[in-house]
């Protein structure tokens, strides 16, 4: 009697000891890592979310549930441990060993333009013996970008070949100050500043140096995704975002210059956007990044008020383009009046089922552009 009372005790410490060792040492060298593959993707692509636990430790976990959550667009293949909300929810359980790395492979479907993050993960460990839960919060930070699908579609590819055609083949001839063609006889138009001292001293005659001139086409877009119907019109918002991304595509694959400026709000720094132009990849990148931080939630800021200084400044002889779903008087007004100015410009109008009546005045500035 004694003596299993003594192995009923010995068996006891030990439950409690190693309880006791697994409460002190189960987050010890234990890392968790969570990141998105690849770090942007275009809506509808696929991805891939990775869970990487690695215990630098001898002590085994027999049982690690590791819980997270990002944003429900992004569709997982794998449903089991999941369960969705207003939010994605997901919970692994994984059972690590002695010094082990082990690495989960989540694959996703972007269903929306946006900004997703995942912020933290809950650690939920056991003993050897399940007999205790230790609980712990991990911060993390890996994000990713979705990008609006760049709208292109066959009505939207003629218009483009028409712009093409009509106006962007139009070029603004200027003297490029980095390029020189040789040396002539100044003239009394001449800068005095373009003089070659070096070329006049040897010739006894004023010279100045002869620049090469410089095609430079740009264009700027701009988006007003306003929205203050009792029906939002959330579908045709998203659509302008598509249009603006398709449009930016479009120009700069022609080599030209481009900027984007839009009334929505980013949902990092609370300023609506705003890309300066330039040429190339890159600006591409640029515009989509800022068009998926583009919070619907919140009120955008007025299109009148953010860009109406910008929109008359320069000469005319930047194309411009305007996105918008909508028709607001004040947008309206803004339009007329740049219009009025003599500005040329084209409004790309996002509508789905049966054309709405377009404002009068501005029908042959407006191109119609329907949902599939």
């Amino acid at each position: 009697m004694i003596r299993l009372l003594c192995i009923g005790l010995l068996f006891f410490l030990l439950i409690l000891a190693q309880k006791l060792i697994y409460e002190k040492l189960w987050r010890r060298g234990l890392h968790i890592e969570i990141h998105f593959s690849p770090e942007h993707l275009f809506e509808g692509s696929q991805g891939e979310l990775k869970e990487i636990i690695e215990n630098r430790k001898r002590l085994p976990l027999a049982m690690l549930t590791v819980k997270f959550r990002t944003d429900r667009n992004l569709h997982f293949q794998d449903g089991q441990g999941a369960r969705i909300t207003d939010q994605f929810y997901r919970s692994d359980v994984f059972r690590v060993g002695s010094r082990e790395k082990v690495t989960r492979t989540l694959r996703f479907t972007c269903g929306r333009r946006g900004y997703y993050t995942v912020d933290a993960a809950s650690l939920v460990a056991s003993d050897l013996l399940m007999t205790g839960r230790m609980i712990a919060e991990v911060p993390l930070k890996t994000e990713i970008y979705v990008y609006p699908r760049p709208w292109i579609s066959e009505e939207l590819r003629r218009t483009l070949m028409s712009l093409n055609g009509e106006v962007l083949t139009r070029q603004r001839l200027l003297e490029d100050p980095f390029e020189y063609r040789g040396i002539r006889d100044y003239q009394p138009s001449d800068d005095m500043r373009s003089i070659n001292w070096k070329a006049t001293a040897r010739t006894g005659d004023l010279k100045v140096n002869q620049k090469n001139y410089t095609s430079l086409k740009s264009v700027r877009i701009f988006f007003n995704i306003q929205d203050n119907n009792i029906m939002k019109k959330e579908d045709c918002v998203e659509l302008s975002f598509r249009i603006v991304a398709g449009l930016c595509s479009w120009f700069l694959g022609q080599g030209m210059q481009v900027s984007c400026f839009g009334n929505g709000v980013d949902i990092l720094t609370g300023k609506h956007v705003s890309i300066p132009a330039r040429a190339g990849e890159g600006q591409l990148d640029a515009i989509c990044r800022a068009l998926a931080r583009v919070d619907t939630a919140r009120e955008p800021v007025s299109f009148p008020g953010a860009f109406e200084e910008l929109l008359f400044s320069g000469d005319g002889s930047v194309l411009t383009c305007f996105v918008a779903p909508n028709q607001y008087e004040d947008f309206v007004l803004l339009l007329k009046r740049y219009q009025a100015a003599g500005r040329d410009f084209v409004w790309f109008y996002p509508v789905q089922g049966c054309c709405p009546d377009l404002p009068l005045g501005l029908e042959k500035q407006i191109r119609t552009v329907h949902s599939l």
